[in-house]
């Protein structure tokens, strides 16, 4: 993924630039977005020494801060460059979104992606899809990139496949019947990747919290127990699990 470049200083300190879009991003970290399972320092080192965000990313994020007050929802650099290797190692061609948001990961991915690659990436409203909409139709790669607004399964229904990468980051009730959808049209050397599996360290903090745990408990059951796939938990942001097909 094409990269802005970072700038030398003797002090090592970041420029004023980055220090205050640090800043932005600690504080949306704090107001809304689920508690780290690491330390905020460690997670701040992580992502200073994660490649720099393309100019298509910092543009979403302004934006995404900018236009909503849901910006914790948003992949963060660290995940988003994660996503977008398993899109280069994988040589990727067919990849499938689950939840868009404002289309940070939908981006990150699509860079990375063959000039006829395809990301087909689903959002259920419609506000998040048009902040979308518009950084995908001023990004380089918006022939990449098809974004279908509404209800994911009847789109993945749609679907022909195979998927080499699904990313699935929507609903935490619907992960089951997404899992189910998704993985008959999975390839052979394909991988899903789901997000917020260890949503906020497993602590809740309110009763919306408790409900999605729950959510997220089932499904994590169901996963560990299905003799037809592989699976690794990983302690990535608020958790991220990988699953393919089993041996």
């Amino acid at each position: 993924m094409a990269a802005l470049t970072n700038p030398v200083h003797e002090s090592g300190a970041l420029p004023r630039s980055d220090l205050q879009r640090r800043a932005r991003r600690v504080a949306g970290t704090v107001l809304g977005r689920p508690t780290p399972m690491i330390e905020p320092g460690v997670e701040e080192y992580a992502e200073r020494h994660t490649s720099r965000e393309s100019a298509d990313l910092v543009a979403v994020a302004d934006d995404t801060r900018r236009l909503t007050d849901q910006s914790y929802m948003m992949s963060g650099a660290p995940q988003a460059h994660f996503l977008a290797t398993l899109v280069r190692l994988g040589q990727s061609r067919n990849v499938l979104e689950i939840g868009t948001f404002t289309g940070y990961a939908a981006l990150a991915m699509a860079a990375e992606l063959p000039a006829d690659g395809r990301i087909t990436t689903c959002e259920l409203s419609t506000r998040h899809a048009a902040i979308a909409a518009v950084h995908f139709a001023a990004s380089p790669y918006a022939p990449r990139i098809d974004l279908r607004v509404g209800p994911a399964l009847p789109a993945i229904e749609a679907l022909p496949g195979p998927f080499d990468l699904v990313f699935i980051d929507a609903d935490k009730g619907g992960y089951l019947g997404y899992l189910e959808a998704v993985l008959p049209k999975l390839a052979p050397h394909g991988v899903i990747a789901v997000d917020n599996t260890l949503h906020n360290g497993l602590t809740p903090r309110d009763e919306i919290d408790r409900a999605m745990l729950r959510d997220l408990h089932t499904f994590n059951a169901a996963v560990e127990q299905d003799p037809r796939i592989d699976q690794v938990v990983l302690t990535v942001r608020d958790g991220l699990t990988l699953i393919r097909h089993a041996r």
